[in-house]
């Protein structure tokens, strides 16, 4: 009997003493440890984050002008002011209409090339290969507004065809965003893997074949979703196109807000400008989620996210 209490693990002999004395090591507790500390911390961040946004849509639709004080609800600053209001004033309209064209425009151009930009990557198999990786990832690595002064310099000096306005902020805004198709497609690449095309092979279908009829529809919901944050990516765009923008005509939503606000010409009408931006940018988020869902529906829990993510990286 005292050579199997002798035999016995550590661990059940600790646990036999426990027992016999009754005395328990006290553990130690910390904040961290409870889920409450970090639920308390999320919703504090998310109020933080969403009542300052919210404070300003419920001031677009303040009867008066005042910022400050609410004074009745209204549609005042949306359509019924004939001068000041989103729908009626002509500079404030023409800035909502700037902004669904430039990021209609940016995302037609950007997502074809991201895509080609993408396939050409995991097809390339060379000693530079890894190094196009790094390009992909060019405008998460770089500064924004170093990217706007160079391109604004580029187009200044050097390319003297390209006119400051709409040209130029749809190019300096393809360029910014290029990335994002081009890493959301490889990694759907990489996950998918080879397996369809070569089945496609091997039955006849030539690379261009099994490109178009099973690559291709294999990809569209990494397409729809580049395509989606492309969109809402130049919706609230500032930097770039602040930079490129010409006179007031080629100003969007953002530049029209800050120029106003800095210049003191705050008021409700704002809000309501900033309003539709938030709006637009919501709509396209949730609709992009909702159509991706359903698109990617059977395909929950499988594998290979992680190897998609290291090898976009270049880890591998």
């Amino acid at each position: 009997m005292a050579a199997v209490a002798e035999a016995a693990p550590p661990r059940q002999a600790a646990a036999d003493r426990t027992a016999a004395t009754g005395w328990r090591r006290p553990r130690l507790t910390s904040p961290w440890r409870h889920a409450w500390f970090l639920e308390g911390f999320t919703w504090l961040y998310l109020v933080w984050s969403i009542v300052p946004v919210a404070v300003a849509v419920l001031f677009s639709f303040n009867k008066g002008k005042s910022q400050q004080t609410w004074q009745g609800f209204s549609t005042h600053w949306w359509s019924s002011n004939p001068n000041d209001s989103v729908l009626q004033n002509p500079e404030l309209h023409h800035a909502v209409i700037q902004s669904l064209v430039l990021a209609g425009l940016t995302t037609l151009i950007t997502v074809p090339l991201g895509v080609a930009f993408a396939i050409g990557i995991d097809r390339w198999r060379t000693r530079t290969a890894g190094g196009l990786n790094m390009v992909m990832i060019f405008s998460f690595v770089v500064p924004e507004l170093l990217l706007a002064v160079a391109l604004f310099f580029v187009v200044t000096q050097l390319l003297h065809f390209i006119a400051l306005g709409t040209t130029a902020e749809v190019a300096g805004l393809v360029v910014w965003n290029l990335s994002w198709p081009a890493i959301v497609v490889r990694a759907r690449l990489i996950t998918i893997g080879k397996t369809y095309e070569e089945a496609a092979a091997d039955l006849g279908c030539s690379k261009l074949q099994a490109m178009r009829r099973v690559l291709m529809p294999l990809l569209l919901p990494a397409v729809f979703a580049s395509a989606v944050l492309v969109f809402a990516g130049v919706i609230d765009d500032f930097v770039i196109v602040e930079q490129l923008s010409s006179t007031a005509n080629t100003q969007p939503m953002s530049v029209e807000i800050y120029s106003n606000v800095h210049g003191g010409l705050a008021g409700p009408e704002l809000n309501a400008l900033a309003t539709i931006m938030l709006g637009i940018s919501l709509v396209v988020a949730i609709l992009g989620f909702v159509v991706y869902r359903f698109m990617t529906r059977g395909e929950r829990g499988t594998k290979g996210t992680a190897e998609a993510l290291t090898t976009i990286a270049g880890w591998s």
